[in-house]
Protein backbone atom coordinates (compact mmCIF):
# COMPACT_ATOMS: atom_id res chain seq x y z
CA UNK A 1 0.00 0.00 0.00
CA UNK A 2 1.34 3.52 -0.67
CA UNK A 3 2.11 6.27 2.08
CA UNK A 4 1.09 8.99 2.56
CA UNK A 5 3.90 10.89 1.04
CA UNK A 6 3.87 8.91 -1.98
CA UNK A 7 -0.21 9.23 -2.83
CA UNK A 8 1.17 13.36 -2.12
CA UNK A 9 3.95 13.24 -4.71
CA UNK A 10 1.72 11.22 -7.39
CA UNK A 11 -0.78 13.22 -6.88
CA UNK A 12 1.22 16.53 -7.80
CA UNK A 13 2.64 15.20 -10.36
CA UNK A 14 -0.59 14.27 -11.94
CA UNK A 15 -1.97 17.93 -11.05
CA UNK A 16 1.12 19.37 -13.09
CA UNK A 17 0.32 16.73 -16.46
CA UNK A 18 -3.48 17.56 -16.26
CA UNK A 19 -2.23 21.24 -16.04
CA UNK A 20 -0.32 20.50 -19.24
CA UNK A 21 -2.77 18.99 -20.84
CA UNK A 22 -5.41 21.29 -20.26
CA UNK A 23 -3.23 23.91 -21.66
CA UNK A 24 -2.46 22.24 -24.47
CA UNK A 25 -6.11 21.90 -25.43
CA UNK A 26 -6.69 25.67 -24.80
CA UNK A 27 -4.61 26.65 -27.60
CA UNK A 28 -6.26 24.02 -30.27
CA UNK A 29 -8.07 24.94 -32.86
CA UNK A 30 -11.88 23.78 -33.33
CA UNK A 31 -13.33 23.97 -36.96
CA UNK A 32 -17.33 23.49 -36.87
CA UNK A 33 -18.92 23.51 -39.99
CA UNK A 34 -22.58 23.79 -41.44
CA UNK A 35 -24.14 21.68 -43.98
CA UNK A 36 -22.49 22.44 -47.21
CA UNK A 37 -19.79 24.55 -44.99
CA UNK A 38 -21.76 27.62 -45.67
CA UNK A 39 -21.03 28.29 -42.03
CA UNK A 40 -17.42 28.33 -40.49
CA UNK A 41 -17.22 28.26 -36.74
CA UNK A 42 -13.67 28.80 -35.21
CA UNK A 43 -13.26 28.19 -31.23
CA UNK A 44 -9.70 27.68 -28.84
CA UNK A 45 -9.86 24.29 -26.86
CA UNK A 46 -11.33 26.64 -23.62
CA UNK A 47 -14.74 27.62 -25.90
CA UNK A 48 -13.57 31.10 -26.82
CA UNK A 49 -15.05 32.05 -30.30
CA UNK A 50 -12.43 33.06 -32.74
CA UNK A 51 -14.22 33.63 -35.82
CA UNK A 52 -17.63 33.19 -37.83
CA UNK A 53 -17.30 32.94 -41.51
CA UNK A 54 -19.84 33.27 -43.83
CA UNK A 55 -20.05 31.63 -47.44
CA UNK A 56 -21.46 34.53 -49.87
CA UNK A 57 -24.04 31.94 -50.92
CA UNK A 58 -26.06 31.92 -47.51
CA UNK A 59 -26.53 35.50 -46.89
CA UNK A 60 -29.98 36.21 -47.86
CA UNK A 61 -31.52 39.03 -46.27
CA UNK A 62 -35.39 37.36 -47.16
CA UNK A 63 -34.15 33.97 -45.11
CA UNK A 64 -32.44 35.42 -41.74
CA UNK A 65 -33.60 31.81 -40.69
CA UNK A 66 -31.53 30.05 -42.61
CA UNK A 67 -28.68 31.76 -41.45
CA UNK A 68 -29.08 31.58 -37.79
CA UNK A 69 -30.10 27.80 -38.02
CA UNK A 70 -26.63 27.35 -39.62
CA UNK A 71 -24.83 29.48 -37.07
CA UNK A 72 -26.26 27.41 -34.76
CA UNK A 73 -25.39 24.02 -36.30
CA UNK A 74 -21.58 24.79 -37.07
CA UNK A 75 -21.32 26.79 -33.35
CA UNK A 76 -22.57 23.08 -31.91
CA UNK A 77 -20.39 21.18 -34.13
CA UNK A 78 -17.46 23.00 -32.93
CA UNK A 79 -18.58 22.95 -28.91
CA UNK A 80 -19.06 19.10 -29.52
CA UNK A 81 -15.06 18.41 -30.63
CA UNK A 82 -14.27 20.66 -28.11
CA UNK A 83 -16.34 18.36 -25.55
CA UNK A 84 -14.85 14.91 -27.12
CA UNK A 85 -11.40 15.99 -27.16
CA UNK A 86 -11.20 17.44 -23.71
CA UNK A 87 -13.08 13.65 -22.11
CA UNK A 88 -10.37 12.24 -24.39
CA UNK A 89 -7.52 14.23 -23.08
CA UNK A 90 -8.74 14.75 -19.47
CA UNK A 91 -11.05 11.65 -18.96
CA UNK A 92 -7.29 9.77 -19.15
CA UNK A 93 -6.21 10.82 -15.77
CA UNK A 94 -9.44 9.60 -13.88
CA UNK A 95 -8.01 6.08 -14.02
CA UNK A 96 -4.38 7.56 -12.76
CA UNK A 97 -5.71 9.23 -9.75
CA UNK A 98 -4.16 7.61 -6.25
CA UNK A 99 -6.45 7.96 -4.10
Amino acid sequence: MMNMQGMMKQAQKLQKQMEEKQAQLASTTFVGKSAQELVVATFTGDKKLVAIDYKEAVVDPDDIETLQDMTAQAVNDALEQIDAATQKTMGAFAGKLPF
